[in-house]
């Protein structure tokens, strides 16, 4: 993993502590807990910016960049990139800040996964509805 010392894009909407319950084999992080922090921080986001109940319905171009270890702060960005009537487009990047161990170069933290995330409101029956204005 390379550091190019750039700075995450977007807003800061959830940092955590990477657990080692939640490693692989390998002492990485699951691809699958990954997902699932960025789709609570993505659903945060759109709730947010939607004022209401939202789904999601698709993730897209989610690459992994490097590992994240046990001990890693977990830190999740996003961006409102796209809006429909009744869905939003979400990117998401996370970065880490390693706790027991280097990055490389004097970058203090590494962008380490991205995807969009695809979100759609939903009323309190479950149908779609409009986006309200933010």
């Amino acid at each position: 993993m390379t550091c190019d010392c750039s700075t995450p894009k977007g807003d800061l909407v959830l940092k955590t502590i990477a657990m080692p319950a939640d490693t692989n084999s390998n002492g990485d992080m699951f691809g699958g807990w990954i997902m699932s922090q960025m789709d609570i921080a993505g659903g945060i986001l759109a709730k947010e910016y939607t004022g209401g109940r939202i789904v999601t319905v698709a993730v897209s171009n989610i690459i992994f960049l490097g590992p994240i270890k046990a001990g890693d702060i977990f830190c999740c960005y996003g961006t409102v990139t796209k809006t429909g009537n009744t869905s939003l487009t979400i990117k998401l990047e996370v970065w880490v800040t390693p706790v027991v161990r280097k990055t490389a170069g004097d970058c203090p933290s590494t962008m380490v996964t991205e995807a969009e995330f695809t979100y759609v409101a939903i009323d309190e029956n479950g149908n779609k509805r409009k986006i309200k204005a933010s």
